[in-house]
């Protein structure tokens, strides 16, 4: 069995109707290999819910309104909640987002909600972080445990009517300022659901942006498995961590905003948490920069990060942060 911390991440090449390419056509790609070099800096976009989506959001528009715009990195990577804010902040005005949070109407919540934000009644999720927990606690190591959970995401999937997949992206398109990938390098990161292998997609993968975005979203469990052409895919902080700040290696200045802290729920001798990546990273000649929630994000947060009404307050309190952590990063950005 693999017991490396993790596997090789894969770049999943599909047509443009999105059926998988046959043949010699269908080349899995080292994603790292393929972004090394590109630049020098990199923003790293961890998951967190709706409020971590809005967390985020704030955090890089009070840095955009101190005169620091990390919108402009070499290279972004989003995970889950993340991956909706970097397709969000490539699009869009981090004034303009903050801005739609800030004024969105109340919203009652009648069922799951995703982690980009998004209202989406396609499934139970009140015992997901149990079942997941139950499935990391059983794993022996982390390719292990991302082929335990896609069997279980898959297995919890099987009776549905397949609705729910059209529902959700038509959640998740509807967070999306445009559909379009930016030219610059942004990086989308999922989980194969059948193989439990990760995977990234990019704007040469053949893949929509809003696809991308809703397969490394969908948790698994209240938003199922999310299928491109012949595969399954479920929420990319299955990968290593809800970051993943690892695939900036090469980077000379890494930048990770991380709605949860750093935190993992895996065994802290399989390497996953937010400090070992920035450590690796460091050990091969990055500087790294890491921006997690403080006392006030955590209270705007509340107990739910999938609560529709912790984005207002988790959004000023991210603005405070960006606002305040300002000029210490813009040293270390420019």
């Amino acid at each position: 069995m693999n017991t490396t911390p993790f596997s090789t991440l894969h770049f999943t090449s599909t047509t443009a109707s999105g059926r998988p390419r046959s043949g010699q056509d269908q080349l899995q790609v080292d994603a790292t290999r393929r972004v090394r070099a590109s630049g020098q800096r990199a923003l790293v976009l961890g998951g967190g819910g709706a409020a971590g989506n809005a967390w985020l959001i704030g955090v890089i528009a009070g840095l955009f309104d101190a005169g620091l715009d990390v919108t402009k990195a070499d290279l972004i990577i989003g995970t889950s909640a993340g991956s909706t804010a970097a397709a969000q902040i490539t699009s869009a005005s981090p004034a303009q987002l903050l801005a739609g949070i800030l004024s969105a109407a109340p919203q009652q919540r009648t069922g799951p909600v995703g982690s980009d934000g998004g209202r989406v009644p396609i499934g139970p999720v009140a015992d997901h972080m149990r079942r997941t927990s139950e499935i990391i606690a059983a794993a022996e190591d982390p390719a292990d445990m991302r082929r335990r959970l896609g069997a279980a995401a898959l297995e919890m999937d099987a009776a549905s009517d397949g609705s729910g997949q059209t529902r959700w992206r038509a959640t998740v398109a509807a967070r999306l300022p445009s559909e379009r990938w930016p030219e610059r390098t942004v990086l989308i990161v999922a989980v194969d659901a059948h193989t439990g292998e990760p995977v990234v997609f990019d704007r040469h993968s053949g893949v929509d942006l809003a696809d991308a975005v809703a397969a490394s979203s969908a948790n698994g469990f209240g938003v199922p498995p999310y299928g491109i052409g012949d595969s399954r895919y479920i929420d990319g902080g299955y990968r290593r961590s809800s970051e993943n700040a690892d695939l900036a290696a090469g980077y000379g200045r890494v930048l990770v905003l991380s709605p949860l802290g750093g935190r993992t729920r895996a065994p802290l001798d399989w390497g996953m948490h937010l400090a070992a990546q920035a450590d690796e990273l460091r050990a091969r000649g990055s500087r790294v920069e890491t921006v997690l929630p403080d006392s006030d994000s955590r209270d705007a947060f509340g107990s739910n990060l999938m609560d529709l009404s912790a984005r207002p307050p988790a959004a000023r309190a991210g603005y405070d942060q960006g606002r305040a952590r300002a000029g210490q990063l813009t040293e270390f950005w420019r």
